[in-house]
């Protein structure tokens, strides 16, 4: 299977009890450009996933116990313990805010191992009363090696394209960076361009969350891998994610921003 499974967005009752209509379901559009350094877990940004898992296909559980900050760095966990009705479980991250046309980046670690996937990507669907739109970075654990890129519109994929990770995608933290804008998307890696779209048609269009997640399928071998129960706790890393709006300065550095044209 070449292509992400379907994104659901099933949040627990106590969330929903809290915030009624407000978050994940009805997330706030046009969100602003920020820089997370991961000095500590900002709730007013980010929404940790926690209870439910977001199909069949996934083996584990979102746990919020397996998201953890420390010393300026998200760790994402993955473990072998029944939780609800899995037999693993697993951890994800995402904003409470949607965001649009803009660029999107991340500085990894991902983790490795046959069956997993590591994840970074913009998404918005039925969950939110809105298309399916999807914007990927995947590292399949199977052969981190290389990481694969797709995008979805209006549920539609079939655009994945596999590229290589300099020294590895699990070796070492990369920057990863997606620019999104009207009618095209660029994906770059450590600042060097990998892969171009520039077909509206094959455009995402609708406003979208940001996504960090770990998790893992014993039922996805001919996308993912045959699935190789790990022997303790596997990790993915994250150092900083940013997101810089079309027309504002870019915000740090090494910010693929800084250098577009």
């Amino acid at each position: 299977m070449n292509k992400s499974p379907i994104r659901q967005a099933r949040l627990p009752l106590a969330f929903l009890c809290a915030f009624g209509t407000v978050g994940p379901l009805q997330a706030q559009e046009g969100g602003a450009s920020f820089v997370e350094d991961f000095d500590g877990m900002d709730r007013t940004r980010w929404y940790v996933s926690d209870g439910w898992a977001n199909g069949e296909h996934q083996n584990c559980t979102w746990s919020k116990d397996h998201v953890a900050v420390s010393g300026g760095t998200l760790r994402l966990d993955f473990t072998k313990r029944e939780t609800g009705d899995r037999a693993y479980a697993c951890g994800e991250i995402q904003t409470n805010k949607r965001f649009s046309y803009g660029t999107y980046e991340a500085r990894i670690k991902a983790a490795a191992g046959s069956g997993t996937n590591t994840a970074f990507f913009t998404y918005i669907g039925p969950a939110h009363e809105q298309p399916w739109d999807e914007i990927d970075f995947e590292f399949l654990g199977k052969d981190p090696s290389k990481v694969q890129l797709n995008q979805y519109i209006s549920g539609k994929g079939g655009n994945e394209k596999l590229v290589p990770v300099p020294g590895g995608a699990n070796e070492g933290f990369n920057d990863y960076a997606i620019v999104w804008e009207e009618g095209r998307i660029r994906w770059f890696i450590n600042g060097e361009l990998v892969h171009d779209v520039n077909d509206p048609a094959l455009v995402p269009t609708h406003a979208s969350k940001i996504y960090l997640s770990l998790w893992a399928s014993d039922n996805m071998a001919s996308w993912l891998g045959t699935f190789e129960p790990p022997e303790g706790t596997l990790s993915a890393y994250v150092e900083r994610v940013a997101f810089t709006a079309v027309g504002d300065d870019c915000q740090f550095p090494e910010s693929v921003a800084c250098a577009l044209d």
